[in-house]
C-alpha cells in the first residue's frame, strides 16, 4: 500500500521551515497534502500520530552493508531492517564489499538486492579507484549510469594527490560528490586508537589528529583547483572541523558528517581495552568532542551519519590491537541526536535537518522533505519513548556497540518508505 494518512502529529520539515500540528496525506507514494484542516479519505489506512513528530525520512550517508562477500556480518536485507528500525528510510552503502563496488556489475547487484529486501532504500557509493587500491580510477562513468550516488574509497584514503585531483574532476563531470576517509596513512600507520596520554597509558599505538587534518587541508586545496564537491566522512578532530569552517567561509563546496559516537565518547574509554570502543577515525579527546558538538550546532558539520560497521565476534572478541575497527549505529543514532536537543545544543528542527534534509542535500538524494509532491519517505518519532540498549534485540546482525545498557529517550514508531510502512514499533515504553 502506498496510500496512507498520518493524523494529529507534529509536522517538522527543515526543508520548508514547517513546524505545526497537523495531518499528512500520502497518495501513490508521494505527499499529496498536509496541514491542520485535512480529513482522511474513505478506505485509507490511518496512523495515529498524537504526541509524535512527523518528519522527513532519516537518511544515513555512511553505512556498511557487507554484501556481497561478507554476509555473515550483515546482509542488505538485515542492514535495511536495522535502518528501518532506527527510523532511517534510506542508507548510503559503502563500497568496501568483496569484491568492492568498483564496477557496474556490483552496483547493479546491490540495487537488485535492495529491491528484494523491500525496506529502507539503498543508495550505493562507488569506489574511486579499482579495487580501492588507490592506483587507477575505477569505471566511474559506468557506475554513474548504474546508479551510484557518490564516490569514495571508504576506509582506504586516496593518498595520491594526482589521482584525487582526477577523481574530483570526474566527479564534477558526472555530478558526483567525492567522499574522503580523511587520513594520512603514513602518519597513522599501525595506530589503533587516538594518539595522546591515554594511548601512552594503555600501551597502544596511536593515530595522531594530524593524520586527519593534513588530509582535509590537502583535499581542500584540490577543491580550490577543481571546483568539485568534496565531503569529509566521519570528521573527528577540532582542527579538521576548523579547516572545513574556513573552507565554507571562502565559499568552497565542502561538506562533512559526524558520527554519534564522536559526539559522545572519548579515547578515555579505550583504557578498558573494550574493542567496541575501537573505530577509525578513533575516539578523540574531550576538546574534539566539544568541537564536534559546536560544529554540528553552527552548521559547519552538515549531517550525522552512523558509519554503521557490523562485525562478528570473530573480529571483535579478540585482543584490542588485532580487533577490527567499527561499531554498529543504525538503531541508536536517533536517540543520541535527540539527547542533544534535551541538552539544549540543537533545536528540534536542527536535529531533523542533520539526520534528514542535510544528508539529502549533500548527495542530492530524493527525500529530506515533507513538501507536497515529495517522495513519501517519512519517519514518525516518539521523542519521549524510553528504552535501554540491548544489542541482542537489534535487527542488525552486528552486536558491536559501545552503548550497551545505555538508557535512551526517543524512538521511531513508524518508518514509511514510498508510502509503505516498513517498520512499526509498539508505543508502550519500557
Amino acid at each position: 500500500m502506498t496510500d496512507l494518512y498520518l493524523q494529529r502529529g507534529r509536522l517538522i520539515d527543515p526543508s520548508s521551515g514547517l513546524d505545526q500540528e497537523g495531518d499528512l496525506l500520502i497518495r501513490e507514494g508521494r505527499i499529496e497534502a498536509l496541514g491542520p484542516d485535512l480529513t482522511p479519505p474513505e478506505g485509507i489506512r490511518v496512523l495515529d500520530a498524537r504526541d509524535l513528530w512527523i518528519t522527513p525520512g532519516l537518511i544515513d550517508l555512511h553505512v556498511h552493508l557487507r554484501e556481497p562477500g561478507q554476509e555473515y556480518k550483515e546482509t542488505i536485507e538485515s542492514g535495511c531492517r536495522s535502518a528501518a528500525a532506527g527510523g532511517f528510510t534510506a542508507v548510503c552503502s559503502m563500497p568496501n564489499t568483496t569484491p568492492p563496488n568498483d564496477s557496474r556489475a556490483v552496483t547493479e547487484y546491490i540495487l537488485r538486492q535492495a529491491q528484494i529486501a523491500n525496506s529502507a532504500r539503498v543508495y550505493p557509493l562507488g569506489a574511486i579507484s579499482e579495487g580501492q587500491k588507490g592506483e587507477r580510477l575505477a569505471e566511474i562513468g559506468e557506475m554513474a549510469e548504474a546508479g551510484i550516488c557518490a564516490l569514495t574509497d571508504d576506509g582506504f584514503p586516496v593518498m595520491d594527490a594526482l589521482l584525487m585531483r582526477r577523481a574530483l574532476e570526474y566527479g564534477r563531470t558526472f555530478g558526483l560528490t567525492l567522499c574522503q576517509h580523511a587520513e594520512d596513512s603514513c602518519l597513522s600507520k599501525g595506530g589503533v586508537m587516538n594518539e595522546g596520554i591515554h594511548s601512552t597509558r594503555a600501551g597502544l599505538r596511536g593515530i595522531p589528529a594530524a593524520a586527519e587534518t593534513t588530509m582535509v587541508e590537502r583535499d581542500i586545496r584540490l577543491v580550490e583547483l577543481t571546483g568539485a564537491h568534496y565531503h569529509v566522512a566521519h570528521i573527528s578532530t577540532s582542527s579538521a572541523v576548523e579547516a572545513v569552517r574556513q573552507a565554507k567561509a571562502r565559499g568552497l563546496p565542502v561538506t562533512c558528517e559526524v558520527t554519534p559516537h564522536h559526539l559522545y565518547l572519548t579515547d578515555h574509554r579505550c583504557l578498558t581495552y573494550d574493542t567496541s570502543t575501537k573505530m577509525n577515525p578513533p575516539l578523540r579527546t574531550d576538546e574534539d568532542v566539544e568541537a564536534m558538538r559546536v560544529g554540528l550546532a553552527d552548521g559547519t558539520i552538515d549531517a550525522v551519519a552512523t558509519d554503521h560497521a557490523p562485525h562478528s565476534s570473530i573480529e571483535k572478541d579478540i585482543e584490542f590491537e588485532d580487533a577490527a575497527f567499527g561499531i554498529v549505529g543504525l538503531e541508536t543514532a536517533l536517540p543520541l541526536v535527540l539527547n542533544l536537543v534535551q541538552d539544549g545544543l540543537l533545536t528540534e528542527m536542527q536535529a531533523i535537518d542533520r539526520l534528514s534534509t542535510g544528508p539529502a542535500r549533500i548527495y542530492q538524494l530524493p527525500g529530506g522533505s515533507l513538501q507536497i509532491g515529495s517522495v513519501a519517505d517519512v519517519t514518525v518519532i516518539d521523542p519521549e519513548y524510553r528504552w535501554q540498549v540491548d544489542p541482542e534485540a537489534f535487527e542488525s546482525k552486528g552486536r558491536n556497540t559501545p552503548f550497551t545498557g545505555w538508557n535512551m529517550t526517543g524512538r521511531a514508531i513508524f518508518t514509511v518508505v514510498g508510502g509503505q510502512v516498513v517498520h512499526e514499533q509498539e508505543r508502550t515504553t519500557s
